[in-house]
Formats: structure tokens, sequence, C-alpha cells
């Protein structure tokens, strides 16, 4: 039976354990994929804890781990004409993705270039997809200003990178170890801690056009009012926190033609999703330790073998 990786409960690492599972079935819509790399995110573990979305329905255990994945079309379940057997694609899971097969809807599936590989694929439903829908969602003109709080991370970084390329002028918070980082990717740093919003004017002394949040809290209050418009200020982090600013939440679409498009800038070589490191499935248990200890700079990725049970 195919190998995954589960928690059987709500809780910490404790919860967690491999696991033999029925090989998916594909229902109208679906198609199956033989799993070749999966990405890891903070969302992973939350999850595992008990973090769930608005609306979400209670999950059924075991519950197996994952956000994102690349790999190749098993089978394809009935009225999906996208989609062939042995395509290379990637997309946002039915039901997890630290497995040797998963189910991806074909509505949130995208055909990844040959130019791509499986582990760049695999980190892009999350984080460049999210930066896509931030940034498709403000949408800016071309020269305006925008301030990217938390732009050392993941989405941080994606919408760094995709802002440069919409040519936007960009500043980027972050901690000072992380300087090179954010200037390698085209923004200006700029310090995150107390005082930060003083420092933003002295790089933006007429403030900014947007700001892209990605961590919330008092960071987010500290910087939100150097927008003009608080409409323009938008987070992933705290979605009651920028309402009450006047802003908004970011709306995910997760739709094919977003999955394209960010794909596409990976191919070109404008988006770069900085895979770091890597693990076989039989050591998900130390790649997602190593997102949930906070210490790995970029994007940790599962690596699935190419051989099927």
């Amino acid at each position: 039976m195919p190998r995954a990786y589960v928690y059987n409960r709500f809780g910490g690492p404790e919860a967690e354990a491999f696991a033999d599972l029925p090989r998916p079935v594909p229902g109208p819509g679906q198609l199956l994929v033989a799993v070749r790399a999966s990405g890891v995110n903070p969302a992973d573990w939350k999850r595992r804890e008990g973090m769930a979305a608005p609306g979400e329905p209670a999950p059924r255990f075991p519950r197996v781990f994952g956000r994102e994945a690349a790999g190749v079309v098993a089978e394809v379940g009935e009225g999906v004409t996208g989609f062939a057997v042995g395509d290379e694609v990637f997309g946002h899971p039915v039901a997890g993705s630290y497995a040797q097969f998963t189910l991806l809807p074909e509505g949130a599936a995208a055909v990844k270039p040959a130019a791509v590989s499986f582990a760049d694929a695999a980190t892009l439903p999350v984080a460049g997809g999210t930066a896509w829908d931030g940034l498709r969602q403000l949408d800016l003109p071309r020269g305006a200003t925008l301030l990217v709080n938390g732009a050392g991370g993941g989405v941080g970084s994606a919408a760094v990178q995709i802002a440069v390329h919409d040519g936007l002028r960009v500043i980027g918070t972050a901690g000072a170890a992380k300087a090179d980082f954010v200037t390698s990717l085209g923004a200006a740093h700029v310090a995150s801690g107390p005082g930060v919003a003083d420092r933003v004017r002295a790089v933006a002394p007429d403030g900014v056009d947007a700001v892209f949040d990605l961590v919330g809290g008092e960071p987010l209050r500290a910087v939100a009012a150097l927008a003009a418009d608080p409409r323009r200020v938008i987070s992933v982090a705290d979605k009651a926190g920028v309402a009450e600013l006047g802003g908004s939440a970011v709306t995910r679409a997760r739709t094919t033609r977003a999955l394209e498009a960010v794909v596409a800038l990976v191919a070109e070589g404008a988006l770069d999703p900085f895979v770091t490191r890597t693990f076989p499935l039989d050591q998900a248990d130390r790649a997602l330790r190593a997102v949930e200890d906070g210490h790995t700079r970029g994007k940790v990725v599962i690596e699935v073998s190419a051989d099927r049970p």
C-alpha cells in the first residue's frame, strides 16, 4: 500500500506517524498524481495542532500532511479534459501531499514546464500562489511603491520578486540577518522591529502605495498607516487585525490560471523559489521539524521516489 506521513489526532509531534494507506481513487474532476515532491509549510504543523480555516469541516483521522504537490498523473477521474495520464503537474491537493499518491482537483492543478523541477514546482501553490493572488488583489500600477512586511520568508520573498517583475518599487522589512537576501531580491531592505515606520519613511518620505503583510500583530500595526489608503493594506498573517485597520485579508484564487502564471515566472528566471533543503519521504518528520523549529532559510521540500507500489 502507498506510504504517507500523517497525524492521528491534534497535538504535537507525538501525534505524527507513517502509515500505509489505500491508493486514492480519483472522483469526477480529479487527478490521481504519483507524487514526486511536496512543499513543507508552517501551516502543516499548525493544522496538526488544531488550527483550521473558517468553515473547514472537522478532519477525519488519520490526516495526511501537506498542502502542495508536484508529480505525474497516474489516473484521471470522470469529466477531466485538461490533463492526461503521464502529464507532469503540480497544484493544491484534496487531502494531503506527504505521500506517494494524492488527488488534485482539475481546476487547482497546472502542467509543470520541463524547465521547472518537481521540487521547485511543489513550492508554488502556497508561497508563490499566495504572493501572486495578493499582488493581483492590490492591482498596483507600474512605478508604485509596495512595502512587503516580512520580506525574508517564503511568501514575502516571492512577493518581492513578482512585484519587481511587475515594475513596482519594493521596500522589504526583515531582520538584519536577512538584509543581503532581501536586497538580492530587488527590494530596499528596512530592518524590522521598534522604529520600523520611521526607517521606512526615511526610504520613502511620501509613504507607500500599499502594504503586503506577512507578519501580523504589532508589526502590521506599526506599518499599516504608511499606506495612504487603508484599503491598500492586505495581510496573510492577521485577518482580524488587518480588517480592524481598514484593510483586508489576501483572497486566495487557487486556480489553474494563477498556477500557470507563477510557474511561468519560474521558467523564465524571474522567480526563484529558493529550495534550500530536501528530505526523502521516509524523513518527513525531519522535514517538518526543520520548518516547525524555524531555523531553515528558504523552502523545505519532501522528495518522493519515482518507484511506486
